[in-house]
């Protein structure tokens, strides 16, 4: 896991994948300051994942963190990212930047 703040928010997951040490990102990135020039429907986090690169306008509706797992359900697709080994001060940051992106209510945040 990779969180940024700046004048982009960014959280970012690493996913193993089957071949050995070949890691995929999946990644929720939002820019609050340059949003206005958007349109009202193309606002809001943006997912983008490393296998899907063709999908576009994909935004998160929702997300939920658990001890264990995350789910992510975004505009077009639905991931379920196992969080066992992530250093809890990094998911804390994690969702701190979460709320942060969630300034307008744009999708669901649970934390259970």
């Amino acid at each position: 896991m990779n969180n940024e703040e700046g004048d982009d928010l960014i959280v970012s997951f690493a996913i193993e994948c089957s071949d050995p040490g070949d890691v995929k990102s999946l990644i929720l990135l939002r820019t609050p300051q340059f949003e206005f020039i958007l349109d009202e429907d193309e606002r809001g986090v943006s997912v983008s994942h490393d296998d899907e690169p063709e999908i576009e306008n994909n935004l998160l509706r929702r997300i939920r963190v658990a001890s264990q797992i995350v789910v992510i359900e975004s505009t077009r697709k639905r991931y379920e990212l196992d969080i066992s080994r992530v250093n809890q001060e990094e998911l804390a940051e994690a969702c701190a930047i979460l709320h942060k992106m969630n300034f307008d209510k744009s999708f669901t945040f649970e934390i259970v």
